[in-house]
């Protein structure tokens, strides 16, 4: 019986604090969120990234199949060398918050999916296409933006061959049940040049050239791979956040 009480108690003050619109009973004062130093600019790391690429050395990548990166580095710039095959990051990555600057030749040659292709695998499954698409008409889901051969961007805001664009990125990679099937599907936002192009969309599965993209289960962390499409497009100022 007296316990009762206390209880009643206890919520006939709480009523009684609502009532009177005590403030302190919906403010939280712990856990505190950690302190991270943002970049100068919109563009630099914070505090807690890991600079995959500071135009100096290429000790965050490798060949896609071992070995060292055979793409250029100078000027603190990476440029793909074609036929030198695909680059990944040493690290594996699952959730992420990626910032990534590239830049397709001044000199424009070829057309379409021919003219400054790339790509931006993340977990080396799921591509971002990086394409030069001014003034340069492909299919909607295969050109720059797009999630390839999935979704098509909101809208296109490339700028001029040999003109540094950027993509800031908020992945969310899927999650998989013990027996192999999707728990959760990956799922992707982006900004391109500061402007939303993907809007939290949820991925239909691994890219596909031909065929329809399907899931199956893979590593809850894996490495970045950019791209060599045999176009000498170029990257600058990589950093990822882990989420």
């Amino acid at each position: 019986m007296k316990k009762s009480i206390f209880t009643s108690l206890i919520l006939l003050t709480a009523i009684s604090l609502f009532a009177q619109g005590d403030p302190a009973l919906t403010e939280v004062w712990d856990p505190v969120p950690r302190v991270v130093t943002p970049g100068q600019s919109s563009s630099d790391a914070p505090s807690d990234a890991i600079v995959l690429y500071n135009g100096k050395d290429l000790l965050h990548w490798m060949g896609l199949e071992g070995g060292d990166v055979k793409w250029k580095n100078e000027n603190n710039i990476l440029t793909v060398v074609p036929g030198t095959g695909d680059i990944k990051s040493k690290e594996s990555f699952g959730d992420c918050q990626l910032h990534i600057e590239w830049r397709t030749p001044a000199e424009v040659s070829g057309s379409g999916q021919g003219r400054g292709n790339s790509g931006i695998f993340l977990m080396s499954r799921y591509e971002l296409q990086v394409l030069d698409n001014y003034n340069n008409v492909t299919y909607s889901n295969g050109q720059a933006g797009s999630i390839y051969k999935q979704h098509m961007p909101q809208v296109n805001v490339c700028r001029p061959p040999g003109e540094w664009q950027t993509y800031d990125i908020i992945f969310t990679a899927p999650r998989f049940n013990d027996d192999g099937t999707l728990k959760s599907a990956a799922r992707i936002t982006v900004l391109q040049n500061g402007v939303l192009i993907q809007n939290n969309i949820s991925l239909w599965g691994s890219t596909e050239y031909i065929g329809i993209a399907k899931y199956e289960k893979h590593a809850d962390k894996l490495p970045l791979v950019l791209q060599n499409h045999g176009n000498k497009v170029s990257y600058r100022n990589i950093w990822i956040r882990e989420l």
